[in-house]
C-alpha cells in the first residue's frame, strides 16, 4: 500500500492528466466546447511529465496539443455554424473527408513522419519510426477535430494504440493505460459521432 502511495505522490502530475484526459475524450464524445481547455490543460500536464523524464519529443508533441487545443476553442466558437443544435445552440456542423482529402491528409502525414526523423534522432527519441508517424497522425488528427471532422475517429484509433504500446516500453503506465481507454471510447465516439452525422443530414 505504501509502495502505491509513493508513487502517486512522485507521479501527481502524470496522475493527473490521465484523469484530465478521460474527462477530455468524455467531451470530445459529447462535441462539448469544453474538450478544448480541459484538453489544453491535459496537454500542459504531459509537457511537465515528459520534459521530466527527458522524453522530449513527447514533450514537443503535447506543446502541439496545447496550441492546437487554443485553435480548437478559437474555431468552434468563431467558424461557420449552422442549425446543426447541441443543447440549443447553433454549433459548428460534423463534416467527413472526402477521397481526396484522405489523400491529402496521407501525404501530409507522411511528410511529417519524414520531416520527424531527423528531430525523433535529435531529442532521443526511443522509436523514431513509429513515433514519426504518431506525432505525424496526431497532428493531421488534432486539426480534423479542430475542425469537427468525423473521420478523426479512425485515426485516433491506430494513434492511441500504438502510443499505448510505446509508453509501456518506456516505462509510463499511467499514461499508456490512459492510452488504452483512449482506444476503446475512440471506436465509441466514431460511432456516436457517425450516428449524429447521419442525423445531422437526414
Amino acid at each position: 500500500m505504501n509502495m502505491i502511495i509513493n508513487w502517486l505522490q512522485s507521479n501527481w502530475i502524470e496522475v493527473f492528466g490521465s484523469i484530465s484526459g478521460l474527462v477530455y475524450i468524455y467531451f470530445s464524445l459529447r462535441r462539448s466546447i469544453w474538450l478544448w481547455p480541459v484538453g489544453l490543460i491535459t496537454s500542459a500536464a504531459f509537457v511537465i511529465v515528459f520534459f521530466e523524464s527527458r522524453l522530449f519529443a513527447d514533450m514537443a508533441l503535447q506543446i502541439y496539443y496545447c496550441l492546437a487545443s487554443i485553435y480548437g476553442w478559437f474555431f468552434w466558437i468563431f467558424g461557420k455554424k449552422r442549425n446543426t443544435s447541441v443543447q440549443g445552440q447553433k454549433v459548428l456542423p460534423i463534416s467527413r473527408l472526402t477521397p481526396l482529402q484522405w489523400l491529402i491528409a496521407a501525404i501530409i502525414t507522411a511528410i511529417l513522419t519524414g520531416v520527424y526523423l531527423p528531430l525523433g534522432k535529435a531529442f532521443h527519441a526511443s522509436f523514431p519510426l513509429i513515433d514519426g508517424l504518431v506525432t505525424a497522425a496526431s497532428i493531421v488528427a488534432t486539426w480534423m477535430l479542430a475542425r469537427k471532422i468525423l473521420d478523426q475517429w479512425l485515426i485516433w484509433i491506430v494513434v492511441d494504440a500504438l502510443s499505448a504500446g510505446m509508453l509501456v516500453a518506456k516505462g509510463k503506465f499511467m499514461a499508456a493505460g490512459l492510452m488504452l481507454v483512449y482506444t476503446l471510447l475512440s471506436v465509441m465516439g466514431y460511432f456516436k459521432w457517425l450516428n449524429d452525422f447521419r442525423k445531422q443530414n437526414g
